[in-house]
Formats: C-alpha cells, sequence, structure tokens
C-alpha cells in the first residue's frame, strides 16, 4: 500500500471510530473501567446528608465548625491492546476480513480511551512479538498506532496467544485494561492467561467468521493452512470431514470460553458480520 493509501485508510477509520467513542463509547468505558482509587481532592463545609466519617476533625476544631474531606476518583489508566497479526486474520467470507473488524474495534476503544485522558499501547503479536508500542497519551499517538495495524506486515504467520501475554506481564509492571483481540485458533495459553489476570484487567474479543465453523460441501478441494502453507486435498463432500472440522474449530471455542471465564477475564465473541457497536455496548453494560 502507498503512503497516500495508508493515510486515507486510516483518516476512514478516524471519523467513524472517533464518532463512536465520541457518542457512545466514552462514557460507558468511563463507568466500566475504574481507577486506581480514591485521592484527597479539597476540604469543605458539612452539608446535611454527608457521610460523617469523612468529617476532617483537625479543620473542624480550628474553624470550630464540622468540616469533611473530599475524594475522586484517581482516574488514569491505561489501556493496552494486544492485537493478533497472524495469517489466519486475513480471512473473510464477507466484505470485510477478520483482521478489518479487529482494526475498528481497537481504534474504537483506542479513542474511548483518550476521551478519558487514558494511555494507549500496542502490542502486535504472531508467535512471536512483532511490535510493541508503549502506552502513550493524545490523537497523533492513536493514529500511529491505527497506521500500524493497517499497514504493519509480521515476519510470522503462526499464533501464540501465551507470548504475547507473557511478555506484557514483563513490559508493565502496573495494573492495566487489556483487550487481547484475536480469532484465538491456538490453545495452551491458560497457565499465562491466569498469571495475567491476576494483575491487569483482561478481556479476550474473538472475532471469527462463520465459514470458519462449517466446511461447504465443494467436493474435492485443495486447501491451504494459512499459517503453515501446508497444503492438502479435502473431500467436502464427506460427512465425516465436515463433522471433524467442525469439531476442531467448537474445540477452540469451547478452550477460549472456558479459559477466560475461569482465570476471570471478560468475553467478548463476534463474527464478522455481527454489530461490534452492540456487543462493545452489552459487554460495558454488563459490567
Amino acid at each position: 500500500m502507498e503512503t497516500k493509501d495508508i493515510l486515507k485508510k486510516v483518516k476512514k477509520i478516524e471519523i467513524k471510530t472517533r464518532r463512536l467513542s465520541d457518542h457512545i463509547f466514552s462514557g460507558e468505558y468511563h463507568t466500566s473501567f475504574k481507577g486506581r482509587g480514591m485521592t484527597f481532592a479539597e476540604v469543605r463545609q458539612y452539608q446535611f446528608g454527608d457521610d460523617i466519617r469523612s468529617i476532617d476533625w483537625n479543620v473542624t476544631a480550628r474553624y470550630n465548625e464540622p468540616y469533611i474531606k473530599v475524594f475522586e476518583e484517581e482516574r488514569e489508566l491505561t489501556l493496552m491492546l494486544l492485537v493478533d497479526m497472524s495469517a489466519s486474520e486475513q480471512f473473510g467470507s464477507t466484505d470485510q476480513f477478520k483482521n478489518e473488524i479487529v482494526t475498528e474495534i481497537a481504534a474504537t476503544l483506542a479513542f474511548s480511551a483518550t476521551q478519558n485522558n487514558d494511555k494507549i499501547g500496542l502490542l502486535l503479536f504472531s508467535d512471536q512479538i512483532e511490535l510493541y508500542i508503549p502506552p502513550k497519551k493524545g490523537k497523533s499517538h492513536v493514529l500511529r498506532i491505527i497506521r500500524e495495524l493497517v499497514n504493519f506486515k509480521p515476519k510470522s504467520k503462526k499464533t501464540d496467544v501465551s507470548q504475547a501475554l507473557e511478555y506484557l506481564s514483563k513490559v508493565l509492571k502496573k495494573k492495566a485494561i487489556v483487550f487481547v483481540l484475536s480469532d484465538f485458533l491456538t490453545a495452551d495459553y491458560e497457565q499465562t492467561l491466569k498469571i495475567s489476570a491476576k494483575k491487569h484487567d483482561i478481556t479476550g474479543v474473538r472475532v471469527y467468521d462463520l465459514r470458519e465453523k462449517q466446511l461447504p460441501q465443494l467436493g474435492l478441494i485443495s486447501v491451504i493452512d494459512a499459517e503453515t502453507d501446508q497444503n492438502i486435498w479435502v473431500n467436502t463432500n464427506d460427512k465425516a470431514v465436515r463433522e471433524e472440522f467442525e469439531k476442531n474449530y467448537l474445540a477452540h471455542e469451547a478452550y477460549f470460553q472456558k479459559t477466560f471465564y475461569k482465570c476471570g477475564a471478560g468475553v467478548i465473541q463476534m463474527h464478522v458480520e455481527e454489530s461490534y457497536v452492540k456487543k462493545l455496548l452489552g459487554y460495558f453494560k454488563s459490567r
């Protein structure tokens, strides 16, 4: 993609997702994700209905009338986007590929975090760490993140969610809001997720295509695994083959859901034809 085409695509994504975050998600995001605690703001005169446990006895004694301490939420948070860049993300049987939906979701979350003056970081992964952008504030930083999501070329085609979570724990010492965006066509990440979820507020966003679940009857076809480049001939008219294909897909789906729930992490699942707006809003409200 040429530079002008990249900028045009970034601008298109910005316009769409920023409008969503401005009018829909910023308030929901703020409500869903709490700050690190409460910090002292000021002292004011006691008013009827105030909690007497908040009375500042030193100031009260000095002025001979009751004063209370006022606290406010320590709001600044860090949002980390862990995005799967493996080859299976570049699949789509409709108008959009999975990675295009993932990019829009990531951009919407990033702009929502910006509305709340939070820092945003990005970690692109395959079966290795492809790119790490440390958390930072500002619109220009968010645009850089979108640009990387649009144009980054990964070195590997495979997937390893566990390695991404392990790397996150090394580079981020403080608690963060973490969204892992992937199709999760992989396994063996339960132990790493369990450790990471104790430290961070993690949500898994599984974006999939309906064609990945059921194999259509097309006769004898040549199939290439996007992540291994393995080429095999498959008889799609064979019922046993189709059942095995679906069984394998459902195993990944079940592992994802069971593992994230078990580790106390959030779960969002959507296929490419669904509205991610409704899915995100529903998730935020459920929190």
